[in-house]
């Protein structure tokens, strides 16, 4: 099988990719990505001279070049994506751009040149908000509270129409919150770790009880794996890994297992129309597709952690420069 990965050195389209190398000696994977701040290829330095692994710096919304690399591919798995909440609050036209007008002509492109399949990576966050009780479910109405989450539930409707008026192979997958190594260092776990290592305060907002589904980075690059080989045409599949927890509880567990007093703890002003509670039912994927998370969070935290303190060097590179801009405007005054 050749894979065209959109997105595939960024947090979570890395650990898929090299997952798909190491596993399908067979399979050849192309890595286009335009390398934003949050693309790093240091991501995937043990699998850069693999044979059956190629790198394109490229922007999915390059009609002419979309078209060319498509030529030939078996499937397209689109990772590609403006993703930080609070960055699509500052600016939400690049997130339209990228994530609507990106996903669509990379669809485009895939029908022509006649791709099997399509799998659009999306987020548990299309679905807006829970009270205290329930799921989320495949059923879910979809409605999106951030730019960032409109950008993408507008991506998947229209990989949603290509399947209903065209037939075209496509599907997507909705996930919940990712952790693991490699994660960009402005999303909430990395945040918090490597400012406990720095000795630096904790931002939590609000009073940190906002509530979400932790699922590790690997046990989703394992699903997307088998929703590639398995997954139905024109279905929506929701992977999540059964593990809710409030942000305090994590900033405080993160504080613990580092050594650090939760005198580190910071609660600063709420993000604008934060989402309270996620949580997701995967038991679509599980009964018809056989897939269920491995991870236990306890132990995959830990792992996190020790990545990060093993990695210094990776991480502090990128906190300075635009990093620390950004990171004053988000949280110096609040």
């Amino acid at each position: 099988m050749k894979l065209l990965v959109a997105g595939g050195a960024g947090f979570i389209g890395s650990n898929f990719v090299r997952h798909i190398i190491k596993k399908y000696s067979n399979y050849s994977v192309i890595n286009l990505d335009l390398l934003t701040y949050a693309g790093n290829l240091e991501n995937l330095d043990d699998i850069k001279n693999f044979p059956n692994y190629k790198f394109l710096k490229g922007n999915i919304a390059d009609e002419k070049l979309v078209n060319e690399i498509t030529i030939n591919v078996d499937a397209v798995v689109n990772f590609a994506a403006e993703s930080h909440v609070d960055r699509s609050i500052e600016g939400p036209s690049v997130f339209i751009k990228t994530n609507v007008l990106g996903t669509q002509v990379l669809l485009e492109a895939a029908k022509k040149n006649k791709v099997k399949r399509f799998m659009q990576i999306s987020t548990d966050e299309v679905y807006g908000t829970l009270g205290e009780t329930g799921c989320f479910s495949e059923n879910s109405p979809i409605q999106p509270n951030s730019p960032y989450s409109a950008s993408k539930a507008g991506a998947d409707l229209i990989v949603r129409s290509y399947f209903e008026t065209y037939g075209f192979p496509s599907i997507i997958t909705r996930c919940s919150n990712n952790y693991g190594p490699n994660q960009f260092p402005e999303k909430f776990i990395p945040l918090l770790i490597t400012n406990a290592f720095e000795g630096k305060e904790l931002p939590i907002y609000g009073d940190g009880l906002n509530v979400r589904d932790w699922i590790h980075v690997k046990d989703h690059g394992e699903a997307i794996d088998v929703v590639l080989h398995k997954g139905k045409d024109g279905e929506v599949y929701n992977i999540g890994g059964n593990c809710e927890k409030k942000n305090i509880d994590i900033a405080k567990l993160i504080l613990n297992k580092t050594g650090k007093g939760e005198s580190l703890i910071k609660f600063v002003k709420d993000r604008l129309g934060h989402d309270r509670r996620y949580a997701i039912d995967s038991t679509k994927i599980k009964n018809e597709l056989g897939w269920s998370p491995k991870y236990d969070f306890g132990n995959g935290i830990s792992d996190t952690i020790n990545w990060y303190k093993e990695n210094r060097n990776w991480w502090l590179k990128i906190k300075s420069g635009e990093y620390m801009r950004y990171y004053e405007r988000m949280y110096k005054n609040r």
